[in-house]
């Protein structure tokens, strides 16, 4: 199973990407793990008037293509104002104007890191929201970690020992699931070319999560 793990950070010293790094090591063997940054996906705000210029912009472009060539997606975000970060609504914003849209089927798994008190159980909820109307899975299981500030070593490592085998055990248990879920998934369709999508006439009801508007 192909799965794509990204922390929703620019920021280089993010307590998410340390999070998704850890997370990445502890895959069960016998998976192609694909940790990526999410500097890589630094694309401009969704305009309609952009889009209609220019198209789809080249990170978008990279984003949308590496949603649809992966399985199953791991994402580690921050909480922002107890909502989701700006830039991967975004990001996520732009996914949905390719049609088919490639997070329909995708297997996802929400975790976050915070310094806060009550880690990212706010955000989290917040992020399955796009994810789960543009047709993802999203796992019922999610795991925030708080006082996040203090929960890694001078090696970026965790060193909170009663949270590794929490972490473990999720991880575990979302692969198993995602990879027999996978078995019985219909014939792959081609991935989504990523092109502006053609306006979906009103008398034929569009695919799950396609946005027909402009936002």
């Amino acid at each position: 199973m192909k799965i794509l793990m990204f922390a929703a950070s620019f920021r280089k010293d993010s307590l998410n990407k340390k999070l998704i790094r850890n997370a990445a090591q502890m895959i069960p063997s016998g998976h192609e793990v694909n940790l990526k940054e999410f500097n890589e996906y630094a694309m401009p705000l969704y305009h309609g008037d952009l889009e209609t210029d220019s198209g789809i912009p080249d990170a978008a472009q990279k984003f949308i293509q590496d949603i649809a060539d992966h399985d199953a997606i791991i994402i580690s975000s921050p909480e922002y104002n107890s909502g989701i970060p700006g830039t991967l609504k975004n990001a996520i914003d732009w996914t949905s104007r390719v049609n088919p849209v490639p997070w329909v089927g995708k297997q996802v798994l929400i975790m976050g890191a915070s310094p806060g008190m009550v880690g990212t159980n706010r955000g989290m909820w917040e992020v399955r929201k796009p994810l789960e109307y543009l047709g993802a899975h999203v796992y019922p299981e999610m795991m925030g970690f708080a006082q996040a500030n203090k929960a890694f070593d001078e090696h970026d490592q965790l060193k909170e020992e009663a949270m590794r085998p929490k972490l473990q055990k999720l991880l575990f248990k979302f692969t198993e699931y995602a990879e027999y879920v996978s078995k019985f998934r219909p014939a792959e369709t081609p991935p989504p070319a990523p092109t502006k999508p053609s306006p979906t006439p009103e008398s034929k009801a569009p695919e799950a999560g396609y946005n027909q508007k402009n936002p």
